[in-house]
């Protein structure tokens, strides 16, 4: 924590303890649309108040990410470029560890995904793969343009801030328009939330006085390589080349067919 008791707004992560355990199978695979997705507790009984159990929550804005990914890396991304959701699982699990704590907390993970009807077959390896690693997967067909997951994520954030007594919130997301007035607002009412994107395109989150801020990239094993990125907040000491992204000649080339 900052001076003057601030939250500290960014932090590097920790290391992971090791892959979670899975959990079995529920017999209904897929579940209606209602207000979220049920899970066993007591806080189903609407229980309020310290009796709710403790959760630590982790929700990633799929669209989100790949998009704030394929802008920094200047590519689309491929199988190697993306992140690993076996190790941020880890690292999540291992985060809601607290010694002081009678019990440790619930923990749940979901990743919410918008899916073009086009490319629903390929998106089924993904989803498996995210279910296997113990994510709960809220899909959505994309049908217009503007169809988006954000309010289905802010929904499931407040049924859980409800059900449960919200500990630690992570938000994969680098959308501020959307979330950072709603995750101010937990973190005002006691939730350590904690913001996991790309430093380029997060401003939101590394500049809020409320919120902690993670690089995905600085998440331990959340890539197989590192990314082909400029970092200006993670620069050597004595400084480093920046190596051009197009030849000299190739971009004047375009400024003069531009003014012509």
């Amino acid at each position: 924590m900052s001076d003057g008791g601030r939250v500290r707004r960014r932090r590097r992560a920790t290391s992971p303890a090791g892959a979670p355990t899975p959990t079995e199978a529920p017999d209904r695979q897929t579940d209606p649309v209602t207000d979220s997705y049920e899970v066993e507790t007591a806080a189903g009984d609407g229980q309020v108040g310290a009796d709710r159990p403790a959760l630590d929550l982790l929700v990633w804005d799929a669209p989100n990410i790949d998009m704030t990914l394929a802008t920094v890396i200047g590519a689309r991304p491929t199988a190697a470029s993306r992140p690993r959701f076996d190790a941020i699982a880890a690292w999540f699990v291992d985060g809601a560890d607290d010694p002081t704590a009678p019990e440790p907390p619930d923990v749940e993970a979901c990743v919410f995904a918008n899916v073009p009807p086009q490319h629903a077959a390929s998106l089924q390896r993904w989803v498996e793969a995210l279910r296997s690693f113990g994510y709960a997967v809220f899909a959505r067909p994309k049908l217009q343009p503007d169809d988006d997951i954000d309010e289905s994520m802010l929904d499931h954030i407040s049924v859980r801030a409800h059900s449960h007594q919200l500990r630690r919130l992570v938000v994969f997301s680098g959308d501020g328009r959307h979330f950072a007035e709603p995750l101010e607002d937990l973190a005002r009412a006691g939730t350590e939330v904690v913001v996991v994107a790309f430093s380029e395109v997060a401003g939101y989150a590394i500049t809020s006085e409320l919120l902690q801020f993670i690089d995905i990239e600085d998440v331990p094993g959340a890539f197989a390589a590192p990314l082909d990125r400029v970092r200006l907040d993670a620069l050597p000491p004595d400084g480093a080349w920046l190596r051009p992204t197009k030849s000299l000649r190739d971009a004047a080339n375009a400024f003069t067919a531009r003014r012509a």
